[in-house]
């Protein structure tokens, strides 16, 4: 599928609320993806399609879309999705990744997170839902583009948060967060101490997330703080209540497995 000169355009400008937008679709069935790009053309939305990993990469990387829904298994190539979807996150740390797959296992919702996907969906899903998963994706996105900083930022401890930039840095070094994994760590460090549920989480992120899926993000979280202090233990795990965010954790204090 061609994509005009206006339309590369927006996606570099990012474009306004009211403005189309452009949704890459990597699926390798053709008759699927024809009723990926009629449900999303007809939201209102541009759609940009391909078939296989590298095709892809060779478009996205000259001129990223606004939103990415990605299969897993595309062609010959069982695990092409998170290849893709591994690259598209070098290229924006923000750009808003969906995974669109019939593989609903844990360990494949779990590796997708992990590799910076915002949201993860088995096909078995409605045309509805998809555009509506999408919609909420764009809505969460505009809302933060759309609000002012306030201050310098957000500074607790060795944290400092930039919500205009989605910047995090650690002990001054960049954490390289995705969209939905800053807002996580922006809803835990508003109120150090304090328990946030996963529905309060959920509600910062402005994404539908269930347990599970929470639960890859904040594991994801740790892993990319303790790349940089190995013994980083702020995110604490409040069995049963949700998360906090602690400048130190007594030695007593509650299990963070989770």
């Amino acid at each position: 599928m061609k994509v005009n000169p206006s339309s590369i355009k927006q996606v570099r400008e990012r474009p306004s609320i009211d403005q189309p937008r452009t949704i890459a679709i990597i699926e390798d069935e053709q008759a699927l993806r024809d009723n990926y790009v009629l449900a999303l053309e007809k939201a209102g939305h541009r759609t940009r399609c391909f078939s296989e990993v590298e095709s892809a990469t060779t478009a996205l990387r000259d001129s990223l879309p606004d939103l990415a829904i990605i299969d897993i298994g595309l062609g010959r190539d069982t695990e092409g999705g998170f290849e893709l979807c591994r690259r598209l996150r070098q290229l924006s740390a923000t750009l808003p990744i969906l995974f669109l797959t019939a593989r609903d296992s844990d360990i494949d919702v779990i590796s997708g997170l992990r590799l910076g996907a915002d949201d993860y969906l088995v096909k078995d899903i409605s045309l509805a839902h998809l555009v509506a998963r999408v919609n909420a994706l764009f809505l969460r996105n505009d809302v933060y583009r759309q609000v002012e900083l306030r201050s310098a930022g957000v500074r607790v401890g060795q944290l400092h948060l930039d919500a205009d930039r989605l910047d995090a840095k650690w002990q001054t070094q960049s954490v390289e967060l995705t969209v939905t994994e800053f807002w996580l760590v922006h809803c835990l460090v508003k109120q150090p101490g304090q328990v946030c549920s996963r529905q309060q989480l959920m509600q910062a992120a402005s994404v539908v997330l269930d347990d599970q899926t929470i639960t890859a993000h904040i594991k994801r979280i740790r892993r990319k703080f303790e790349s940089i202090s190995p013994d980083f233990s702020c995110i604490q795990t409040v069995y049963g209540m949700g998360y906090r965010w602690v400048d130190s954790v007594p030695d007593n204090d509650l299990n963070r497995a989770d």
